[in-house]
């Protein structure tokens, strides 16, 4: 009886195999869902240590995440360790500006006018030699710029940096601690558009928005995606004559997953998406109401229609 029993068992499973093939159930033949042997590995997503560049991290990680991959967030890397960590595939993917990597990584010489497409373009060439692929622009930059009280800016008509020329005689400049300093900062905006403050202030960045707030100075150089620009209800100035370098966002990652056209496909939908005017709303999300940057990540993912509720 058992030999009976046994064979029959035999049998059976062969037909279900049998079945199985003919219908065309096998798990690694001809799925495009099946994630072969680079997609099942750990995708490494790199950050930097400040609150766009985390928002921006747990945004990769949940759009791959929602195509069944497995990631892992490495956060507050310096520029120079993600670049080598990149380089020796360390890390597969993160989030990098064009200044940044022209002036930082690649040590490009400074453009007489910083056009922010030739920047890109020097960028994307550069990189490449590095085994590098630059996937997209998400559509915002944090350059640094001038900007002065909101009610000034409205009571004297002033949108842009040549509009404070005229001013400037008379206004004293709360500076970071190093932007007075900086080759391609306020000596540069000096010599661009011949603009001379009464008085400039050096200050930590944090004290220069109490400065501003409480008339002790007139004008600082705050990042255009930084939350307090709106908490302090300021007017950020156009740069109509390119005097300060571009910082877009890109997307960067490492050839060999950028030859993954699933991994590329879900994470092009962020490309030119972003603007700055919603990134400095989520980093407020982030510095002011202390919410967690995957919950801030996901809310706004949500609502553009990319992930799942």
């Amino acid at each position: 009886m058992k030999k009976i029993a046994l064979g029959g068992s035999i049998l059976m499973a062969a037909i279900l195999i049998f079945l199985c093939v003919a219908a065309g159930c096998s798990e690694t033949a001809g799925s495009t869902d099946i994630a072969g042997p680079e997609d099942t590995s750990t995708i490494v997503i790199g950050g930097k240590p400040f609150n766009e560049q985390y928002i921006l991290a747990e945004m990769l990680g949940l759009l791959l995440e929602e195509q069944g991959y497995k990631t892992e967030i490495k956060s507050g890397m310096n520029d120079i360790t993600l670049y080598e960590g990149i380089k020796k595939d360390q890390i597969d993917v993160y989030v990098e500006y064009t200044g940044t990597a022209y002036s930082q990584l690649l040590k490009l010489p400074p453009l007489e006018t910083w056009d922010p497409n030739v920047v890109y373009t020097d960028v994307v060439s550069g990189l490449s030699e590095d085994g590098i692929t630059v996937l997209c622009r998400l559509g915002f930059r944090d350059d640094y710029t001038i900007a002065v009280r909101q009610d000034w800016a409205d009571e004297n008509s002033v949108r842009t940096i040549e509009d404070l020329v005229p001013y400037a005689g008379d206004m004293v400049f709360g500076s970071d601690l190093v932007f007075h300093e900086r080759e391609d900062g306020l000596p540069r905006i000096e010599e661009v558009y011949g603009i001379a403050f009464k008085d400039v202030k050096s200050m930590s960045p944090t004290l220069v928005y109490e400065a501003i707030a409480n008339e002790q100075v007139d004008a600082i150089p705050p990042y255009t995606t930084d939350s307090r620009v709106d908490l302090y209800d300021l007017q950020t100035l156009e740069d109509p004559k390119a005097a300060l370098p571009p910082y877009e966002t890109m997307i960067v990652m490492r050839d060999e997953i950028a030859e993954i056209e699933k991994i590329t496909a879900t994470l092009l939908v962020l490309e030119d998406r972003i603007d700055t005017e919603t990134m400095r709303s989520l980093n407020a999300e982030f510095d002011i109401d202390k919410r967690d940057a995957r919950a801030i990540a996901r809310d706004y993912l949500v609502s553009e229609g990319l992930i799942s509720g």
